[in-house]
């Protein structure tokens, strides 16, 4: 699809896999701006759109918030354009792995102390009918 200079919002469904209330609602936010055809109703998406709205996406399934990834898309067009906004990004994508790291080291230590509740409890109730192993329910 990356050779396509338009796309339906249909097209841009099926390859992200999202629904058409998704690319809309990300319109409503003004990350997209597609043109409309025939009488307003169709909407044409072009490389660009396409473009952020797979930004979008990754930047969600990083943990950004939507006004984080619009303001980081938005530099692209701003004074010192795509350089701006890729040094912007770099520090914003260090902040969040750091927090995720962060994040993943707290819960594994709540897991693990969840584990050795888990196994302390069943020592002391042998009769108890749910019994747990090396870190799975059965």
């Amino acid at each position: 699809m990356e050779d396509k200079q338009q796309f339906s919002i249909g097209d841009l469904c099926r390859e992200f896999d999202v629904t058409p209330r998704a690319v809309r609602f990300y319109q409503a936010k003004g990350i997209l701006h597609p043109i409309r055809r025939t009488g307003g109703l169709t909407r044409i998406f072009d490389k660009r759109d396409r473009a952020r709205l797979m930004l979008t996406l990754r930047g969600k399934q990083a943990g950004f918030t939507l006004v984080e990834i619009k303001e980081l898309i938005d530099l692209y067009d701003s004074e010192g354009g795509p350089e701006k906004q890729r040094l912007a990004a770099l520090e914003k994508c260090r902040t969040q792995v750091k927090f995720l790291r962060k994040q993943i080291a707290e819960l594994t230590e709540a897991a693990d102390n969840l584990e050795r509740d888990c196994v302390y409890l069943e020592q002391r109730s042998p009769e108890c009918p749910l019994k747990v192993q090396a870190g799975a329910a059965v």
